[in-house]
């Protein structure tokens, strides 16, 4: 051989697998007519790696004169379909590789295949009446450990073998040659066995391709699709979708797992002569282009989709109920997603894909100098479609203040209306509209000067008159939202300002109660500034109700409204100081958790409920 062996193996197998050798073992097999392959694999257990011993064994032609030379130097090959390296992958992992072959009846020839293998390495002695075959012996492990304990199990390894070479094996069965593989793993004195055989190759049905492939991709090629679809036991459900090349199946994936029905096994194979030597050195991968494979796939998935829905009716009704549920939680998506990909790619891909799209126009619309007719109506339905996904960022939030429980904290609310400890700056940045959550409450506190989340008496008073105040109250209102432009601006400029204590749920009357006396002392502070820098206030307590809540309410001269559940409102009297004697009248809301949420969820349905139809009409 007059290639370095160890630089070879280094350079052609450096991402291989242990499998591998199985592989390359079968092909060579196949290739020189073997009829019976037999594969045993032994090791003491696990952890000794060094006791791994594999023997492969075949009734193939042998290593006759000509398969000696062509094994005996790298590369040389008749056929585009054979890349004349594959042997190499057995010194990735054992240091002993020892071949004996008996051939043409009287003839045994014996070498060992090491990194100091030669044409002349062999040895030949003259037998009689011999049937032909080939015994690899591998022995003489050379790596610290095993990197999976699969490849060394039966079981595993019919399936991957079968996974590997069912296009050839199945050509065999349909020209009714009879090949079976054995194979004996014995692990700590304990032999598992399994064996394929043309039993274990489905009845393929056969269509070809016309055009769909032809046309973009080959002009003189054939394209020739089989499939099995057949119904079985949950346990032995699969799918196979995969290319015949160079005799070995390379996998193509076409349907996500999660698609497939869990009683069926199906298997899909694509033969063409255009997949001739399109396959990596290491035999590993395909080397079909980027935009030949999507092409491929895009066929591909097409042609199995309607092999599909024609033989299991029931999966045309799921992929539809699955584009009405994709539909109705992402309305801002709908004519975005691909009906003939839902179904089959995962669901997540499906989203990824339609999102790509969307932002794919939005990218082109801004980037417009100006807009024609066309394109005016297109901003404004990608505006529509901005909203929706608004929208539904909303729908989540409210969800999730649903899930609260007595087992949350009051921090729990706090953090999904406004983080703790924030100052936000009015809502231009994007950013801070998906942070300030106030619309809970209101939708017109979405506009904003300041919003202060656990900000202490001092920090609020300082940020309504822009100046350096002696109170040093620290109480701290769980938040505080200021109006109106920045006060520095307009020297007599006044603002609005909202107040919102909380409570979390579970929490005795008293605690409950308490949210009144803060909402109070709140008021006595601010009302300071009215009216030469504040113009209104309103005060928000939001807690669990229960009857006695309600009977305290009641008793306290609180009025119900109108909501989802349960929302009182009073105008309390404030004085300021012991000395006054003309209150203030404060208007003070109290309402329930319940309340909160389902009014917020009410309105926010209302307005997804008209984009949905929006987008439904426009679509139809």
């Amino acid at each position: 051989m007059k290639v370095k062996l160890n630089q070879a193996v280094k350079m052609l197998f450096g991402k291989s697998s242990l499998e591998m050798i199985y592989f390359e073992a079968i092909a060579n097999s196949l290739d020189a007519n073997a009829t019976e392959i037999n594969i045993k694999i032994e090791i003491e257990n696990f952890k000794k790696s060094n006791s791994l011993k594999i023997n492969i064994s075949d009734n193939g032609e042998g290593f006759t004169d000509e398969r000696y030379k062509k094994f005996s130097n790298l590369f040389d090959v008749e056929e585009d379909s054979h890349k004349g390296i594959g042997r190499l992958v057995y010194l990735c992992y054992f240091n002993n590789v020892k071949v004996t072959s008996c051939y043409e009846e009287n003839k045994k020839r014996e070498f060992n295949f090491s990194e100091k293998f030669g044409e002349k390495s062999d040895t030949i002695t003259d037998i009689e009446n011999v049937q032909s075959s080939t015994i690899f012996e591998m022995k003489d492990y050379s790596l610290t450990k095993l990197a999976k304990h699969e490849f060394i199990q039966s079981e595993y390894l019919k399936y991957r073998i079968l996974e590997k070479f069912i296009s050839r094996l199945f050509l065999y069965k349909k020209d009714n040659k009879q090949v079976v593989i054995n194979i004996e793993s014995v692990i700590d004195n304990h032999s598992f066995k399994e064996k394929i055989t043309n039993y274990d190759i489905p009845d393929f049905t056969m269509i070809e391709l016309k055009q769909s492939i032809t046309n973009s991709i080959d002009l003189i090629n054939k394209f020739s699709l089989y499939y099995s679809i057949e119904k079985v036991d949950p346990l032995k459900r699969g799918l196979t979708t995969a290319i015949s090349v160079d005799n070995r199946t390379h996998k193509l994936d076409i349907i996500a797992e999660e698609n497939i029905p869990i009683d069926y096994k199906m298997t899909f194979l694509l033969y063409s002569d255009y997949f001739i030597g399109k396959v990596e050195q290491d035999r590993q991968n395909h080397s079909l282009s980027t935009q030949e494979t999507n092409t491929i796939k895009n066929v591909f998935q097409n042609e199995i989709s309607k092999l599909i829905e024609k033989a299991i009716p029931k999966i045309v009704t799921r992929n539809q109920n699955t584009q009405n549920e994709l539909i109705n939680t992402y309305p801002h998506l709908d004519g975005y997603f691909v009906p003939d990909n839902i179904g089959y790619i995962s669901r997540e891909n499906v989203l990824k894909d339609a999102q790509k799209e969307f932002l794919k126009d939005q990218k082109e619309l801004l980037e417009a100098g100006t807009l024609n007719d066309k394109q005016y109506d297109k901003a404004m339905e990608m505006s529509s479609r901005s909203l929706a996904e608004y929208v539904l960022y909303r729908e989540k939030i409210i969800n999730k203040l649903g899930d609260i429980t007595d087992k949350n904290s009051e921090a729990d609310i706090h953090n999904i209306i406004i983080p703790q400890n924030s100052v936000l700056k009015d809502n231009s940045d994007l950013l801070t509209i998906y942070k300030n959550n106030l619309w809970l409450l209101d939708d017109k506190y979405m506009t904003y000067s300041t919003a202060m989340s656990e900000k202490s008496m001092k920090n609020i008073l300082e940020e309504i008159t822009q100046e350096k105040v002696l109170d040093k109250d620290n109480s701290t209102p769980d938040i505080a939202v200021i109006f109106s432009n920045d006060p520095k601006e307009e020297e007599n400029k006044t603002v609005d300002v909202v107040i919102v204590e909380l409570k979390k749920r579970g929490i005795q009357l008293a605690k409950t109660e308490e949210v009144i006396s803060q909402l109070n002392q709140r008021a006595r502070k601010l009302m300071h500034l009215y009216p030469n820098k504040i113009q209104r206030i309103w005060f928000y307590g939001i807690v669990e109700f229960n009857d006695e809540f309600k009977l305290s309410l009641k008793d306290g001269g609180y009025t119900p409204l109108y909501s989802k559940d349960c929302l009182y409102y009073k105008e309390n009297k404030i004085h300021l100081n012991v000395n006054d004697t003309q209150p203030y009248m404060i208007g003070t809301y109290i309402l329930s958790i319940d309340a909160f949420i389902e009014d917020a969820k009410a309105r926010n349905s209302t307005f997804l409920q008209i984009l949905k139809n929006s987008f439904k009409n426009e679509h139809e």
